[in-house]
C-alpha cells in the first residue's frame, strides 16, 4: 500500500480561520461560491466565463504578436508580479505565459538567498535573471522583497530598508536608460478572498505544495502587512516606474487587467489598441487604489 506522505502544514490555514476577525469569518460562512466576499469591491459577482475566454482569446493572440515583434526588434520586458500572497499572481503569470515560446519568455521566482547572495549587493541576484536582447522576464516576486516581506518578518534591518529605498530610482532607471520596459504590477486581495483561496489549497491535493510557513505566518499579520504596502509603493511609485495597482479579489478580470496592462505599454507591430482596450479603471490604478 502507498502511503501518503505528511503534509505538516495541513490543517494549518483551518487553525487560522478560528484566529481570524469575526467579520471575516461571518463572511466566509455566509459566501457562495461565486460571490465576491469584499464589500468595497466594485462587482459582487465574477466574471462571466464565456465573455472571460472570449476576450482571452483575443488577448492571447496579441501577446504572440508582442513576443515574435520583440524577439525581431530584439527589445526587452521586464515585468513585475507582486502582491499579497493568494493574490493570484501565479495564475496570472501562467496566462501571460501560456501561448509564448519558453525560450524567450522566462518566469523568474527566485527562491531564499544562499549565503552567498546575502553577501552580495542586494539588487545583484536580480540583475543576472534580466533579459536579453528579445527576451521577456516575468519576475513572480522581486526586490521588492525588501520593503514588504522583509519588513513584516524582520529579514532586513530598518538601515538596509533605507538604503534599498535610496538605491531603488537609480537602479530602475538605469534599467529604463538601458532600453528595458519596465512594468510593475500589484494584485491585490480582500482578506476575506485571501483566506478563502488558502483554504482551497489546503483541501486541494493538487494545490497543497503550495502552502508555505510563510503563508501560515502571515495570515496573523494583515496590518503588518498593510502599513509595509502602503509604504514600499508609495516610496517607489514614479513616472519613470509607475506602480498598477489591480483589485484582484475576481481573479478573471485581474488577469484580463494585468495582460492589457502589459500589452499597452509595448510597441508592437500588429498591436490592435481598440482590441485591447483599456484596463477597467474600477479595479486598475495607481497605489491610492490600496485605500479601497
Amino acid at each position: 500500500m502507498v502511503q501518503t506522505p505528511e503534509l505538516p502544514l495541513v490543517g494549518k490555514i483551518t487553525e487560522a480561520l478560528k484566529a481570524a476577525p469575526k467579520d471575516i469569518r461571518k463572511v466566509l460562512e455566509k459566501a457562495g461560491k461565486d460571490d465576491i466576499l469584499d464589500p468595497t469591491y466594485p462587482y459582487r459577482q465574477e466574471m462571466d466565463k464565456k465573455d472571460y475566454e472570449a476576450q482571452m482569446d483575443q488577448l492571447q493572440l496579441q501577446l504572440v504578436r508582442m513576443m515574435y515583434d520583440l524577439v525581431a526588434t530584439r527589445k526587452r520586458l521586464v515585468v513585475l508580479f507582486e502582491g499579497r500572497d493568494a493574490a493570484g499572481k501565479g495564475g496570472t503569470i501562467e496566462r501571460m505565459r501560456e501561448n509564448l515560446n519558453p525560450r524567450s519568455a522566462h518566469i523568474v521566482a527566485l527562491p531564499k538567498p544562499t549565503t552567498r547572495e546575502a553577501g552580495q549587493w542586494y539588487f545583484q541576484r536580480y540583475v543576472d535573471w534580466l533579459p536579453a536582447a528579445g527576451e521577456i522576464a516575468l519576475f513572480d516576486r522581486s526586490w521588492y522583497n525588501r520593503g514588504v516581506v522583509e519588513r513584516v518578518f524582520g529579514y532586513s534591518t530598518e538601515q538596509e530598508r533605507n538604503a534599498f529605498f535610496r538605491q531603488l530610482p537609480g537602479f530602475e532607471q538605469t534599467l529604463v536608460d538601458d532600453g528595458i520596459i519596465l512594468v510593475k504590477l500589484w494584485l491585490n486581495v480582500g482578506r476575506a478572498e485571501q483566506l478563502r483561496r488558502f483554504l482551497d489549497r489546503e483541501n486541494d491535493p493538487l494545490k497543497q505544495w503550495k502552502l508555505s510557513q510563510i503563508d501560515v505566518d502571515g495570515l496573523a499579520r494583515w496590518d503588518d502587512y498593510t502599513v509595509a504596502i502602503h509604504d514600499t509603493l508609495n516610496r517607489s511609485h514614479s513616472p519613470i516606474a509607475p506602480w498598477h495597482v489591480i483589485r484582484s479579489d475576481d481573479k478573471r478580470r485581474a488577469r484580463i487587467a494585468a495582460i492589457q496592462t502589459v500589452l499597452n505599454a509595448v510597441d508592437y507591430a500588429g498591436k490592435d489598441g481598440d482590441l485591447i482596450g483599456s484596463p477597467d479603471p474600477a479595479i486598475t490604478g495607481g497605489p491610492e487604489l490600496l485605500e479601497h
